[in-house]
This record gives structure tokens, C-alpha cells and sequence, in this order.
């Protein structure tokens, strides 16, 4: 397994447990007060500072256990996975904001497009990262 696959498998899982995270402190609020819970900086904040301390311990560990594959450019193959995950996951992310926009069109809130957006945000971050795991598994 290469440097840029494991760090796929890293990305994915603290992009998984960061999004369970988040949207599970907003449902629990949410579910708390009968009513959709506001959007905030600091929650968004604190969400953005695990994803950051999740990747970086788990690129530290890899790196530390295969030094010479951190450094090590990308070759031609995993150039070409690169571009084919983002550009698929930049399909996953318009989709998810002209649906995000379309629900807003039904329910004029505010909160929900945001939520909806940042969550799309996330799915397609997550995605290319599992599609780029996928591509590596397939051009094995």
C-alpha cells in the first residue's frame, strides 16, 4: 500500500468520525429543543480542529513508519487517480448543492441549506478520498 492510499484511509476515517462528530452534536441539540439548532463558528471551529489533529497524527504515524515514500512524488498512475477522484467528487458536490439549494427553495431556512452545503462539503470530501482508495485497489 502506497503513502497516498494510506493517507486516503486517514483522510476517509477522520473525515467519517469528524462528520459523525458534528452532525451528531447538532442532532442531539437539535432533538433537544424540538427545533432545528442554529449554526455556529465555534462549533464549526472545534470540527475544523479535530479534522486538523486527525490528519496530522495519522500522516505523522505513516511517515514515520515509511520516511522515504512521504517525500516520493507522484507517479503517473496516481496522478491519474487524483484527477479522476476530484473530478468525480466535484460531480458528488454540485449535486449536493443544487439539492441543497432545492430544498432551501421548499422551506426558506436559512439553517437547513447551511447544514445541508457544509454536509455535501463533506460527503464529497469523503468520497474522493474513498474513490481514490477505490482506483488504487482497482489498478492493483
Amino acid at each position: 500500500m502506497s503513502f497516498h492510499e494510506k493517507s486516503a484511509w486517514i483522510m476517509s476515517l477522520a473525515l467519517l468520525l469528524g462528520g459523525v462528530f458534528y452532525f451528531g452534536i447538532v442532532l442531539s441539540a437539535s432533538s433537544d429543543g424540538n427545533q432545528l439548532v442554529q449554526p455556529t463558528l465555534p462549533l464549526v471551529a472545534v470540527y475544523t480542529v479535530l479534522l486538523i489533529i486527525l490528519a496530522i497524527l495519522g500522516h505523522v504515524a505513516i511517515a514515520v513508519f515509511s520516511p522515504k515514500e512521504a517525500n516520493a512524488p507522484l507517479d503517473e498512475r496516481e496522478r491519474g487517480i487524483f484527477v479522476r477522484a476530484g473530478h468525480i467528487s466535484g460531480y458528488i458536490f454540485g449535486v449536493g448543492v443544487v439539492l441543497s439549494l432545492g430544498l432551501y427553495l421548499l422551506s426558506y431556512g436559512g439553517d437547513i441549506l447551511f447544514y445541508a452545503i457544509f454536509a455535501s462539503l463533506m460527503i464529497s470530501q469523503f468520497a474522493e478520498y474513498a474513490i481514490r482508495i477505490v482506483l488504487y485497489r482497482v489498478a492493483l
